[in-house]
């Protein structure tokens, strides 16, 4: 028990920090209140369940980085424990007679948690010491080539030390005070491992023994007093915004999907963003979440093929100028600087592929991609500044309706001596096909387009396709800046949809499929969309197609279209449909969620690929050619592209096939 003067020494001292973190706290809020939109709070009741589920599993964390994750999670299990422990020792501080949860079971458990979970957290946190100033793995470290801060690389070891020491000292000094406990009213079979350590001490006079435990008890609750006026402006408030990143986050159908812009507002001085200030309030909440981790980093296609662009630095660099900038921006002030000066260069901007990596592996919900395509609506819309190869595409989206400026009377000729009918001529099928661009227009897809048509028209599908009245969704327009482009498509593409009675649409790109399904609806579009695997797998399982009976030749491998699955959860139904043709599947390494990009995403289709090491397409394809399949599977004209490109150019032939073309080719004759 404290004495009088210590009691008082402990309230004043907590006051003021409690002071102190109050202001930096309110300061944070306002800061995070300068980006646009407003959080929708009728969500936490939904949100919650899962927010603490996450929270308490550290299931995100768990993703990748399995020994790392089991480390970290024994720390962040300890420190959510000792939220309890710190409360009771402080009032064990204030009275004598208390004793948590009593003498009994309850009482004994929970000693027993603080005991073997102070050993955890002491455990995990020399290993994470070791790995972060010893090891040091380039998983820890941004390129010098890449853009960040310079208070970075030197702040985020010294944040990481502070921190470190911080817990050790904290978590130690209260597994020490329990042992000299032990060791002065005798042993508690509850506490083993403080315990074992009391015997060191058993020689220790009572006064010794009283004076190590106020010395212990004051050093681990005084740094929480002395590490908490801090701890806002570290990388460690992850604990508090994490949690707070998953629960307020705007509801969205997928990670990819974008606000639409009102160019009606007369109002409006500049689209997208060229200043924090000009970025959704997520997106800053998402800088004072971030981890610093360095997961959207290994996952991001441009930084692992020697690009500029780091997602992680982008956040890093975020968090670094708000707290440069904090008091100015909270009082209303503009940042000193644009994003492309301290943030993030123009050329990692034109770098991302929009494949959503980042977002997806991100432990506590980042989506800087977001940013990126924020920036990037700035550039175009705003000051007219974009890659020049965009502009071929942009003209035939405009002239055309399609980037391949191909013109509406060509839309159909790939399906010159197929049963194709069309809206025209059918207007009440079932199933309407969205052709998409690539299948009309690109020679190497409409392959695809034939093989599938073959398929619906052998399986007796009610379907029709639009023909001429079809124009590109946008999606290349709204991922490389053009929201205005996209908007007109839109606009056109809905008026034409919601006025056909077909039921369900099935598109053989997942572009279009993430475009009509996510993003269309807040143009007043609203449907049931499926991808052609999806249709194979049903038409397969409800076995509406005849198929060989000799078995297939060689392994396939299949590659995940990033705006199939990562962006849209279609996983299965493409590995089921060759399954169910009889091909044996080969998986690569980074598969499902996890899936490497092909490069052709965020219209990166239509200009060149920024400086690196290598082409995006060539190390998906090298690991494709690593699993021995003698072919590579895909479900999108984007991949198919890609892939196939890389494919010519690689030293050993990999066969690069649409799902739908292995199956036509597995169809019975007629």
């Amino acid at each position: 028990m404290l004495t009088p003067l210590e009691k008082t020494l402990f309230i004043i001292a907590s006051l003021a920090t409690a002071y102190l973190v109050g202001h930096a706290v309110h300061r944070l809020w306002r800061v995070i209140g300068r980006g646009y939109g407003r959080p929708e709070w009728k969500l936490i009741p939904r949100r919650l369940p899962e927010v603490l589920l996450k929270t308490t599993a550290f299931a995100p964390v768990f993703r990748v980085r399995l020994l790392t994750s089991v480390f970290h999670g024994l720390v962040g299990w300890g420190f959510i424990y000792f939220l309890l422990v710190n409360l009771a020792d402080v009032v064990r501080g204030f009275s004598r007679d208390f004793q948590p949860f009593g003498p009994g079971l309850v009482g004994g458990l929970y000693r027993l948690g603080g005991d073997l979970l102070s050993a955890g957290v002491l455990i995990g946190m020399v290993a994470l010491i070791v790995r972060r100033f010893l090891l040091r793995p380039a998983s820890l470290r941004t390129r010098d080539t890449t853009l960040l801060h310079p208070k970075a690389r030197g702040g985020i070891r010294r944040d990481s030390a502070i921190v470190a020491a911080f817990i050790i000292i904290h978590v130690g000094s209260r597994f020490l005070g329990e042992s000299f406990h032990l060791a002065a009213e005798g042993p508690d079979a509850w506490q083993p491992l403080a315990g074992s350590l009391a015997t060191i001490w058993a020689g220790w006079s009572d006064g010794a023994l009283l004076t190590a435990r106020h010395a212990a008890w004051w050093l681990a609750l005084g740094t929480i007093l002395l590490f908490f006026p801090y701890f806002p402006y570290s990388k460690h408030i992850h604990i508090f915004t994490g949690p707070l990143n998953y629960l307020l986050r705007p509801e969205r159908r997928s990670i990819g999907e974008l606000d639409a812009l009102d160019f009606e507002d007369q109002s409006a001085e500049q689209f997208g963003a060229e200043r924090l200030e000009h970025l959704p309030w997520s997106a800053l909440l998402d800088a004072y979440a971030c981890i610093m981790c360095n997961r959207c980093q290994d996952a991001c296609p441009a930084y692992t093929t020697g690009k500029v662009l780091s997602p992680a630095a982008l956040e890093i660099n975020k968090r670094y100028f708000l707290n440069q900038e904090a008091g100015r921006m909270a009082k209303g002030e503009e940042s000193s600087q644009t994003l492309l000066e301290f943030a993030i260069p123009t050329e990692a901007v034109w770098a991302c592929t929009a494949c959503g990596a980042c977002a997806d592996v991100c432990p506590v919900g980042n989506n800087p991609m977001r940013d990126i395509l924020e920036i990037r609506r700035h550039l175009v819309l705003t000051q007219n500044s974009f890659p020049e190869q965009l502009q071929a595409a942009y003209r035939g989206m405009e002239r055309s309706a399609n980037p391949w400026n191909i013109g509406p009377e060509k839309r159909l000729e790939w399906a010159q001596g197929l049963p194709v009918p069309t809206v025209r001529e059918r207007p009440q099928a079932d199933l309407l096909w969205w052709v998409g661009c690539a299948p009309a227009t690109d020679a190497r897809a409409q392959k695809v387009a034939r093989a599938f048509a073959t398929i619906l028209h052998a399986a007796g599908v009610d379907f029709a396709v639009l023909g001429d009245q079809e124009s590109c969704t946008g999606d290349s327009a709204r991922r490389s800046g053009n929201e205005y482009l996209f908007a007109e498509l839109a606009r056109r593409n809905v008026e034409i949809l919601n006025a056909l009675p077909a039921k369900r649409i099935v598109t053989t790109c997942p572009h279009c499929l993430h475009t009509l399904k996510n993003e269309y609806p807040a143009f007043g579009g609203n449907y049931t969309v499926i991808h052609h695997s999806e249709l194979l797998q049903e038409l397969l399982g409800q076995g509406r197609l005849s198929l060989k009976d000799e078995d297939a030749a060689g392994a396939v491998t299949f590659h995940d279209p990033c705006y199939l699955g990562r962006q849209n959860g279609v996983f299965h139904a493409p590995r089921a449909s060759l399954q169910l043709v009889g091909i044996g599947l080969a998986e690569m390494p980074r598969t499902g969620a996890m899936s490497f990009c092909c490069g052709a995403g965020g219209a990166q289709m239509w200009k060149e690929e920024e400086h690196g090491e290598e082409r995006v397409s060539a190390n998906r394809l090298r690991e494709a050619q690593a699993t021995g399949a003698r072919t590579l599977a895909v479900g999108c004209p984007f991949c198919m592209v890609m892939l196939n490109d890389a494919a010519q150019s690689a030293s050993e032939p990999i066969a690069v096939l649409d799902v739908a073309e292995i199956i036509a080719d597995r169809l019975q004759s007629n």
